[in-house]
C-alpha cells in the first residue's frame, strides 16, 4: 500500500511537471508567433508558425494552435496587410469568428477584429474586413457592427462609439457606410453622438478630427435622436462657439438642417443597405464619401 500511495504521487507530480513545462512552451510558442508578426515575417512563414505550433491552452485542458481569427487579430495590431488579406481571402467569415477566452472578456458581446482595427486606426484592414462582411445578409452584417463590447471594460460601446471617441473620421465613415447603427446605446444609453459631444466638450485635442466624425454621423442620421440636447440647449453660448450656429441650432432642434445635409441624407436613403457602400460612387456625392476613406 505505502508503495501503491508513492508511486501515485510520483505519477501526479510527474503530470503537474509535464502540464507545465507544456505551458511555458506553449507561451514561448505564442510570443515568438506574436514577434514574427510584429516583424512583418512571409505570410508562409506565419502559416507554418500558426498550423505548426501550440500556443495556448484551453479550460478543458487542450492544447490548441491559434485559429485564424486569433492570427488576425495579431495581423490587426501590427498592420500586417499581407497576412490580414491572406486570412480573410482564404477562411473569410471563419477570420472573423470569436477568439477564444484567452484572447476576450466577454467574446458574446464583442466584435473585436473590428473593435481593434479601430483603436489602432487600421483603415486599410478594417476596410477588408467590412468587404468580407459583404458576404453575409444585411440583417448579419448589421448584427455584427452594432455589437455592444464588454460592458466591464468597454462600458458596452459599439466600435462606432469607440470611432468617434477616438476621433477617428475614417473609421466612422466606413463604418456608417458599411450599415454601423449610429442610435445603438452603451451601458449608460449614450448613442455615439451623445459620446462625441460629450468628448468634445471636455476635450478640444484634434477638433478638427472631432468636427470631422460629426459630419459623417449628421449625414447618417435623418432623424436626431440623442440624450445631450437638453445639456446643449442650457449653454448655448458654449457650443455655438464650439460647433458653429448652423450646426449647433439644428443639433438642438431649433432650425432644421441644412439642404446640403438634407441632399446627402436624401440620397444615402436611395442606395439598399446590401449596396453600401460601393452604392456610394454612383451618386453625385462629395470626396469625403468616396471611398469613404477621408483624407485629412
Amino acid at each position: 500500500m505505502p508503495g501503491d500511495l508513492e508511486e501515485k504521487e510520483s505519477s501526479s507530480h510527474s503530470t503537474v511537471r509535464g502540464h507545465y513545462r507544456s505551458q511555458k512552451q506553449c507561451q514561448k510558442s505564442s510570443f515568438a508567433f506574436y514577434q514574427a508578426v510584429r516583424d512583418l515575417l512571409a505570410v508562409w512563414i506565419l502559416e507554418d508558425m500558426r498550423s505548426m505550433e501550440v500556443f495556448h491552452w484551453e479550460d478543458d485542458g487542450r492544447a490548441l494552435a491559434f485559429s485564424p481569427s486569433e492570427a488576425l487579430l495579431y495581423a490587426v495590431v501590427h498592420d500586417h496587410m499581407p497576412y490580414a488579406r491572406y486570412l480573410l481571402a482564404t477562411y473569410s467569415l471563419r477570420a472573423l469568428d470569436v477568439p477564444s477566452r484567452s484572447f476576450c472578456c466577454c467574446p458574446a458581446s464583442a466584435a473585436p477584429h473590428i473593435t481593434v482595427a479601430v483603436r489602432y486606426n487600421r483603415t486599410g484592414i478594417l476596410r477588408l474586413i467590412l468587404q468580407t462582411l459583404k458576404g453575409c445578409t444585411a440583417a448579419e452584417r448589421s448584427a455584427y457592427l452594432n455589437r455592444r463590447g464588454c460592458s466591464h471594460l468597454d462600458n458596452g460601446r459599439t466600435p462606432l462609439h469607440l470611432a468617434c471617441d477616438l476621433g477617428r473620421p475614417e473609421c466612422v465613415a466606413l463604418l456608417l457606410g458599411h450599415t454601423a447603427s449610429p442610435y445603438v446605446t452603451d451601458c449608460n444609453g449614450d448613442t455615439p453622438l451623445d459620446s462625441l459631444l460629450r468628448l468634445m466638450c471636455h476635450s478640444d485635442l484634434d477638433r478638427r478630427r472631432q468636427r470631422a466624425c460629426l459630419r459623417h454621423l449628421l449625414l447618417f442620421m435623418p432623424e436626431l435622436r440623442f440624450s445631450m440636447r437638453r445639456q446643449m440647449r442650457e449653454q448655448p453660448d458654449i457650443w455655438t462657439h464650439m460647433l458653429g450656429e448652423q450646426t449647433f441650432l439644428y443639433l438642438s432642434g431649433w432650425a432644421p438642417p441644412t439642404l446640403f445635409v438634407c441632399a446627402m441624407q436624401t440620397l444615402i436613403r436611395t442606395i439598399s443597405p446590401d449596396n453600401l457602400p460601393d452604392g456610394l460612387e454612383e451618386l453625385p456625392v462629395p470626396t469625403l464619401l468616396k471611398p469613404l476613406d477621408v483624407r485629412l
